[in-house]
């Protein structure tokens, strides 16, 4: 079975199992699974919509399973580090440039990590329990950043009802491009620190 065969029959089990599979899903994806978590929550939106289902339900399974997710995540990095991948790997490379991150940013790389860079979260909730990363604070940053992701996809199914397609590739414009303009004000940002520490002529 393809990808998009199993993405098709997780959409068509929403309006069956509603809330469950959708916790399930969000909890699954910040555990680096490869599931269709925020077009998931996009669908259960649209079927609040039409009324087939509950909005608290809804939005309390999603931000549950991809809160649970990430502190399995945090806990497996503090207690199993040997089962982390190797260095010298493609997901070892994502372990280290997640720590890099962690180092420099903290609390905001947290949070940005669960919406606006999501591919990253998963590595970045095995960084900080590997890093030693104070449990409280990385909590808060992410109950922040998933109530962010939760009701941003929730709504976008809210918004546009049936119009999956639609709301999908309005979500993935706008994180492209404020990914972009963080890159962007990140850049700048060193280059305004560069200039001050040059010395002058």
């Amino acid at each position: 079975m393809s990808l998009t065969e199993i993405t098709d029959w997780l959409l068509a089990q929403v309006p069956v199992y509603g809330p469950w599979l959708l916790g399930l899903t969000t909890f699954l994806s910040c555990l680096a699974i490869p599931v269709p978590s925020s077009l998931m929550m996009i669908a259960s939106g649209a079927f609040v919509s039409s009324g087939d289902l509950d909005l608290i339900t809804v939005t309390s399974a999603a931000f549950g399973g991809a809160v649970l997710g990430d502190q399995v995540g945090f806990i497996l990095g503090r207690k199993a580090e040997r089962l982390l991948p190797r260095p010298g790997t493609k997901r070892g490379a994502l372990i280290e440039k997640a720590l890099a991150a962690l180092r420099k940013r903290g609390s905001v790389t947290v949070f940005l990590s669960r919406w606006l860079f999501s591919a990253l979260g998963p590595w970045v909730n095995l960084a900080a329990g590997l890093s030693g990363y104070a449990h409280r604070r990385f909590t808060m940053a992410d109950v922040a950043g998933e109530a962010v992701w939760v009701t941003s996809y929730v709504g976008l199914g809210i918004a546009f009802g049936a119009n999956l397609d639609a709301a999908a590739d309005l979500a993935g414009n706008a994180l492209g491009l404020m990914a972009a303009g963080a890159a962007a004000f990140g850049f700048g940002w060193w280059l305004w620190h560069a200039a001050k520490r040059a010395p002058k002529a």
